[in-house]
């Protein structure tokens, strides 16, 4: 019997992060201000801690991990990475399937990665609350775990539908001593004037974001900061663990690096946070395919523009470089909240520019199925975030049984499905439908940033 658990001692823990950003073959474009010069780091002082902004502009290639940090992570890292044999008998291919286990963590996904360093950093900082967002409840609950732990105070705007839909995740964040309301809510100026223009909004990331940066700002006593659990590259520097963690693991289970390596893709983090080692080592001539999956109800990678836009709906964060489908799109509350962003980190999107990226679209039903397969031979419940990537897993398997390569397929599994049943339940009742963005509604979206700054697709064409 080959291993099905590949783990690795505390003791082997990764000290350092790794930044993309050192080796891109052609560096990102700078985030813009309001009148389109580079922003710098001051500007976003009110917003983030300095030493947070700091990791955010750094082009350093390792970053070490403070061992404060590392003592809380130690309560589930290493995460095991663990090998997908029930799977691959069942789909019949000749591939090796390996994914990193994230739904180990307390709060059941990789969030807690970036949200405990955050903490950290903004206590050291003399910060005592944070405001923050969350889609499906996975980031929130994150931040509240880790602010408990390290003794800040915790405020999180949930997407209304989420709100509605995941009730048990609200829980989770008010056990940890969080303070969860849905968004768009009466208590900032943001969502004041979206629910008097949209009454019966389903929310959105956008929306939430700027309800928390808003609320941050606005605090006299400057003691309170927002905390963001995706897209920004300090978050995605926090998640590499993640892919350092799976490199190691697999030399110990035998192999040399991955022939595809997939990660489901809302704001970037839990893709980024298992790509981003590999991507150095395609950067370095490895033969590496690494596959971004996002739901074709929100295709800002697949079909929506590279372009300079906000970050969220109130144009309160500066303009960056993403692929985005407009910073007013309110995408259909399906179940995969986490993914339901109008854009993606701008390292990601350099990554896709550049072409080491691939990135792919699934419909819903599609992922249920696929959740549906898992679940009945690796036995685990999956979030429906996570569903994507196996659906793309699944995918590459079969090529491959039709091929007769042996290919090394390596994915996020990025947090368990045991909060998100009632996605489950509209599935196996026939209620759950695809939704396919219509171009025209793209179009519509993206025509509101023409008077934005044109963002320059550039590549070495190497890919």
């Amino acid at each position: 019997m080959d291993n099905v658990k590949i783990l690795l001692s505390e003791n082997e823990i990764p000290r350092k992060w790794y930044n993309l950003a050192a080796d891109l073959p052609t560096p990102m474009l700078p985030p813009l201000g309001p009148d389109g010069s580079p922003v710098r780091p001051e500007i976003l002082a009110p917003v983030f801690p300095m030493n947070l902004i700091e990791q955010e502009v750094s082009t350093q290639r390792w970053i070490d991990i403070p061992p404060e940090v590392l003592d809380i992570l130690y309560r589930w890292r290493p995460s095991p990475l663990r090998r997908a044999v029930y799977l691959e008998r069942y789909l019949k291919t000749p591939a090796k399937i390996y994914y990193k286990d994230e739904s180990v963590s307390p709060a059941g996904s990789h969030k807690p990665n970036t949200a405990v360093p955050q903490a950290y950093y903004n206590k050291q900082f003399g910060i005592k609350r944070l405001t923050t967002e969350t889609g499906a409840g996975q980031w929130g609950s994150a931040l509240a775990f880790a602010c408990n732990l390290i003794g800040l105070e915790c405020k999180v705007f949930m997407v209304r539908i989420s709100f509605d839909q995941k009730p048990f995740r609200k829980l989770m964040m008010q056990v940890w001593g969080a303070n969860c309301v849905a968004s768009p809510s009466s208590e900032t100026n943001a969502g004041r004037a979206i629910l008097k223009s949209m009454p019966d909004t389903p929310g959105s990331l956008g929306i939430a974001i700027s309800e928390a940066i808003e609320a941050a700002v606005t605090d006299g006593s400057g003691q309170t900061r927002y905390a963001l659990g995706s897209v920004l590259n300090h978050v995605l520097l926090h998640q590499t663990i993640i892919g350092l963690e799976a490199k190691e693991q697999l030399k110990k289970a035998g192999e040399k690096l991955p022939d595809v390596v997939i990660g489901c893709a809302g704001g970037g983090s839990n893709f980024a946070g298992l790509a981003f080692p590999f991507a150095y080592d395609k950067i370095h001539g490895a033969k590496i395919k690494i596959v971004p999956v996002e739901p074709t109800a929100c295709p800002k990678m697949t079909r929506g523009n590279f372009v300079y836009d906000h970050g969220d709906v109130a144009c309160m964060t500066p303009l960056l470089p993403m692929h985005s489908l407009g910073h007013t799109f309110v995408p259909k509350p399906i179940h995969a909240g986490g993914l339901r962003y109008h854009g993606m980190a701008p390292l990601v999107c350099q990554g896709i520019v550049e072409g080491l990226f691939a990135p792919k679209a699934y419909d819903q039903l599609k992922c249920y199925e696929s959740a549906m397969v898992w679940a009945k031979t690796e036995g685990a419940i999956c979030a429906p975030e996570t569903s994507h990537a196996i659906a793309a897993t699944i995918d590459e398997a079969i090529a491959c049984r039709e091929s007769g390569e042996e290919k090394v397929i390596l994915f996020n599994y990025s947090g368990h499905g045991l909060m998100d049943l009632a996605g489950y339940d509209a599935y196996l009742s026939g209620k759950l439908t695809d939704y396919v963005m219509p171009e025209s509604e793209i179009l519509e979206n993206l025509a509101k940033l023409a008077g934005m700054p044109k963002a320059e697709a550039r590549k070495t064409g190497r890919w």
